[in-house]
């Protein structure tokens, strides 16, 4: 390790920066909670009461419990395995017996996950076993979470491997352009995988079946219609068999586009609510947000592999980690020697970029959850717009925050930096101005 490098400087603060952020905001959020965590707000009353918000803060503070030991630990587990030079032990030792450059980047990708992924599973297990079904939440059995992660590696697989072997194959045959090519294939894939993810991909996990109670399919085909929004229909999926949990989402792209609501969601709503909760999705596609957000990340993606072709060019990214890179030698027409890292070795380049960046991811997350909170504020509104109303809304949304336990006034800081969507209050206080205005 060269502390010195410029690399393992940027490495070393944005993994500090994450873990002390980290630690910081979720401590706020505990302070908050102890402090003002069982005290109803005055748009709650009727709704809730001091013991179910006690019972909410118990819930979030044993999360946080578990959330302290495992974020030290994978901090620490971090910081041992980029300094003691396991990478370059994994990566050295596969090349050497393995021969051959694709089956050796292939092993390597997963086996330098393998540690992490040991470190979270008794952390996983307990969160899932024991507080999410001490809460009345979990349903699942250790034998179907066994069988999960199985098809879930299995997937992971099929899915992974095929862009690792394009990638691998670009850097070393496709000269200075392969962040473009590799660019183009990554977002075609994408949109590939979107649409046939509700066909092929999520029936594995979960039964996904017509609504049978013919009032609400109405009710909400009709909203459907009124939209113009097309899809292959309207799915009730068996989301209960794992988790009490509720949610509902659209899945799919292009004419696999499908309505999904959990069972649960079923259960704990009035058809009025149902109804403003897929109102608040079709504001989503009324609004044009999923095109929107494709519009920036697909320019993000190329930039960025863009930036990151000549980065990993730089022998002084795999020096500074340990790795000791083969190198072409160029002489420009001033007589300037211009050193750079050979192909083969540039696939490990984009994998030490990943550890010196990742720790300023926090920043990104911030940057799109702002726009993530607007968009649901917009989706909010049009929901309200179209059913006419913005109180059934508001009643869901009230319903959903209750049965699945979620913090109703986390403080700002947190809720900025961390939710993708506005906490309680913001939401349900925007609809209400809303309705009066309307």
């Amino acid at each position: 390790m060269q502390f010195s490098n410029i690399f393992v400087i940027l490495f070393l603060t944005g993994t500090v920066f994450n873990f002390a952020i980290n630690e910081l905001l979720e401590y706020i959020d505990y302070r908050h909670r102890v402090k003002e965590g069982c005290k109803v707000p005055k748009e709650l009353f009727g709704y809730m009461d001091s013991k179910l918000l006690k019972k909410t803060c118990e819930y979030e503070n044993e999360k946080y419990f578990l959330f302290i030991p495992k974020h030290i630990a994978e901090f620490i587990l971090t910081l041992v395995l980029v300094l003691s030079g396991f990478y370059v032990m994994l990566f050295n030792t596969l090349f050497y017996h393995v021969k051959n450059i694709y089956l050796t980047l292939i092993f390597f990708s997963f086996l330098a996950t393998l540690p992490s992924s040991i470190l979270s599973l008794p952390f996983d297990l307990y969160g899932e076993f024991c507080i999410e079904k001490k809460y009345g939440f979990s349903t699942m059995t250790l034998k179907m979470w066994v069988f999960d992660e199985i098809k879930s590696l299995i997937v992971g697989l099929i899915i992974t491997v095929p862009l690792l072997l394009i990638a691998i194959f670009l850097l070393l045959h496709a000269s200075s352009f392969w962040w473009l090519l590799l660019g183009i294939v990554y977002v075609a894939f994408s949109l590939i995988l979107s649409c046939v993810y509700p066909v092929l991909i999520a029936p594995l996990f979960n039964k996904f079946s017509p609504i049978e109670d013919n009032l609400l399919k109405a009710k909400l085909e009709s909203l459907l219609k009124k939209t113009g929004f097309e899809s292959k229909g309207i799915f009730m999926m068996d989301a209960s068999k794992r988790s009490r949990h509720s949610n509902a989402y659209f899945t799919g792209f292009g004419k696999n586009k499908r309505v999904v609501l959990y069972d649960t969601l079923m259960q704990q709503l009035s058809s009025d609510e149902i109804e403003a909760v897929l109102g608040h999705e079709l504001g989503h596609y009324m609004h044009h947000h999923i095109i929107k957000r494709l519009c920036v990340m697909i320019p993000v993606v190329f930039v960025t592999l863009f930036a990151v072709s000549y980065l990993i060019q730089i022998p002084a990214l795999y020096r500074g980690f340990g790795f000791a890179p083969e190198t072409s030698m160029t002489v420009l027409e001033d007589n300037t020697i211009v050193e750079k890292a050979l192909p083969y070795i540039q696939f490990i380049g984009i994998f030490l970029l990943n550890f010196v960046f990742e720790g300023f991811g926090i920043i990104a997350s911030f940057i799109g959850n702002f726009f993530s909170r607007r968009d649901e504020f917009q989706a909010d509104r049009y929901s309200a717009e179209i059913c006419g109303n913005s109180r059934p809304l508001e009643t869901a949304l009230i319903k959903l925050n209750k049965e699945n336990l979620a913090e109703v006034t986390p403080p700002k800081i947190y809720s900025m930096i961390y939710y993708n969507h506005p906490p309680l209050l913001e939401r349900i206080r925007a609809l209400s101005e809303y309705g009066k205005k309307e």
